[in-house]
């Protein structure tokens, strides 16, 4: 596998590979697994197209922005080009988990 800029390691997980976490931590069946991890990513697929913010404890938020029309410009020819309304998802990390990506002690709340 190709080193990706910015990885560590350059390792993707997949859906297979959170399948096969879930069957070696639980010790569901390799199908019931795969099933379990596909209903989990289409609640939160779900969730998110409802324009929902999803927040998991201890690892982040997925919220939907919108963002309004625009004016960017081409960067090859310098002509301005109107940019249309649309909504964007983003991911914003716990505190908690930017500080084990960091190995930093983990916050406590005051």
């Amino acid at each position: 596998m190709t080193k990706l800029p910015g990885t560590i390691d350059g390792k993707t997980i997949t859906r297979a590979d959170l399948s096969e976490a879930v069957y070696q931590q639980l010790g569901l069946s390799r199908s019931e697994s795969a099933e379990l991890v596909e209903m989990v990513l289409q609640e939160i697929s779900a969730a998110i197209v409802r324009g929902e913010t999803v927040k998991l404890s201890s690892f982040g938020s997925f919220v939907v922005r919108a963002k309004g029309e625009r004016i960017g410009r081409n960067p090859k020819t310098g002509i301005e080009v109107p940019i249309t309304p649309r909504r964007v998802m983003v991911f914003k990390p716990s505190n908690i988990l930017k500080s084990r990506i960091n190995g930093t002690p983990i916050p406590k709340d005051d």
